[in-house]
């Protein structure tokens, strides 16, 4: 009966087209939703293993939230010599810190890492508490970080559900996706020598279409590691692999399935039109509400989208634009996506002859409550 059951399971899993954990040679594998971060796919995401250079998206997250792109760093001799991949810097040389970036995600130098951890941070200790304060203010609760190179550590760590959610953050940052798409660029030192043309180590640039990033990673403890993310057709999914000796076809497969069983939807976009509430004390009577941020996903064909608004019935004069009055909830079936803010579209002043009516609306209203009004 067991073998039975597992070889159904089989056959639904090839006629679904669902990468298995078998189809894989990943350790920890996942594909996300870039638009909301709902998981798609996922096998032993949860599991903490070293992440080798797809650190670097940490790094890039951190310089490009603290540090001005512009500003020239003085590469230090500390810098120059760190071991493994390279952008071949020299100390004493002064180069831009966007110019970092570009060899930190392009090249994935670990001199490019430890010279901007130390143009922001001073040193790498410093800059590690950095990349960890981050981790921790977006959630990712089993990441840990000791560099920002990515070079081993017993106590540098990630999960591939953790490196994915970051993933996502970064390539909110326009910046960031621009640098981590790139295929070649060239740069020089401040004083425009020491010229280089980078080349991006991840091949999926050229061999998948609609690939757009992310970051390669690779040492002997960690093994292969990859992230990348693709866009068709509106619809950006993000992938991570760690320890997986055929990262690219593995990538290609989930990304594959992906865009073949799921489709680009919005549910509305920011600043659209949501609802309207009634104004007590006002020539209007009414404000229009929109929404501050706007919602897209990823959806299958029958699924079903839902919004569920929290509002109150009336609100007090005066409204100022962009005050808070309410929330909208979608809702994918049953599952909760994303909630965000109803704001205020205008300003809305108190009528003269109704200031000193309306300094009672506020207990008027709760009464009404309390009667069920």
């Amino acid at each position: 009966m067991y073998r039975y059951r597992k070889f159904l399971l089989l056959i639904i899993l090839m006629c679904l087209q669902i990468p298995s954990a078998k189809a894989l040679s990943a350790q920890s594998s996942i594909l996300i939703d870039a638009h909301t971060g709902r998981v798609i796919l996922e096998n032993n995401a949860y599991e903490r293993r070293p992440m080798a250079s797809t650190t670097k998206i940490m790094t890039a997250i951190v310089a490009l939230e603290r540090g001005d792109l512009n500003s020239v760093a003085t590469v230090s001799h500390n810098a120059a010599r760190v071991e493994g991949s390279s952008m071949y810097l020299k100390g004493g040389e002064k180069i831009k810190l966007i110019d970092l970036l570009y060899g930190l995600m392009l090249n994935s130098g670990n001199d490019a890492a430890t010279a901007i951890a130390e143009h922001i941070a001073k040193d790498v200790e410093s800059f590690a508490k950095l990349m960890n304060e981050k981790a921790m203010a977006l959630g990712l609760r089993d990441t840990s970080f000791t560099n920002p190179h990515g070079l081993d550590h017993e106590n540098h760590y990630t999960t591939a559900y953790d490196l994915a959610q970051m993933t996502r953050h970064a390539l909110a940052n326009d910046k960031f996706s621009e640098i981590c798409g790139t295929r070649i660029k060239t740069i020089g030192t401040d004083g425009g020598e020491m010229i280089r043309t980078l080349g991006n180590h991840n091949k999926l640039l050229t061999m998948y279409k609609g690939a757009d990033g992310v970051k390669t990673g690779f040492t002997k403890k960690s093994g292969r590691c990859l992230v990348s993310s693709a866009t068709k057709n509106s619809l950006r999914l993000i992938a991570v692999t760690l320890n997986a000796p055929d990262d690219w076809n593995d990538h290609m497969k989930m990304l594959d399935f992906g865009f073949s069983n799921y489709h680009y939807q919005k549910a509305f976009g920011r600043g659209d039109y949501m609802k309207s509430v009634s104004v007590i004390g006002a020539k209007e009577n009414r404000v229009p509400l929109y929404s501050d941020l706007g919602v897209e996903l990823a959806v299958k064909k029958d699924d079903k989208i839902k919004v569920v608004y929290d509002v109150p019935n009336f609100i007090n004069a005066p409204v100022f634009k962009g005050q808070l009055v309410g929330s909208a909830s979608v809702y994918l079936n049953s599952e909760l996506v994303k909630t965000v803010n109803l704001v205020a579209d205008r300003d809305i002043p108190i009528t003269t002859g109704n200031k000193i009516k309306n300094s009672f609306g506020y207990v008027f209203s709760e009464l009404l409550k309390m009667v069920g009004g």
